[in-house]
């Protein structure tokens, strides 16, 4: 069986791209306005700074651009998983040493887990026990 190669390494988003990547991971592949529309329910965000944003972020390539008619839709090269591995990598690295019990601890102590995330956490740790990833 071939083994599949490691997402590609990208720069770490902004916070401002996070919050776009969110919107296209919710909505699959978008167009400024459509992203614009979303992120303007929470915050308050001026249309040509989203598209500035999103021209960055294919520059950057964190997102693909498709031409379709006179619009332009937006798509992230990386799946929200892989994006958040690749933060966490960084902290990891980072603030925490390489140290991975210490930025689990400093996550659970942070904030109180729900009992279904504990539940996911100890299925998780069974799982890497029993040596599958």
């Amino acid at each position: 069986m071939a083994r599949r190669s490691p997402p590609p390494k990208l720069p770490r988003p902004t916070d401002a791209e996070l919050a776009i990547l969110r919107v296209l991971w919710q909505r699959g592949p978008s167009t400024v306005r459509a992203v614009h529309t979303e992120l303007s329910r929470t915050q308050s965000v001026g249309y040509t700074t989203v598209l500035k944003l999103l021209q960055i972020m294919t520059a950057k390539g964190l997102v693909r651009r498709e031409e379709a008619g006179r619009q332009h839709v937006y798509e992230p090269r990386l799946s929200e998983d892989q994006t958040q591995r690749q933060v966490v990598e960084h902290v990891l690295d980072r603030v925490f040493g390489g140290a991975a019990h210490k930025l689990v601890l400093q996550a659970l102590s942070a904030r109180r887990a729900a009992p279904e995330e504990l539940a996911e956490i100890r299925r998780l740790l069974n799982d890497l026990e029993k040596g599958n990833p």
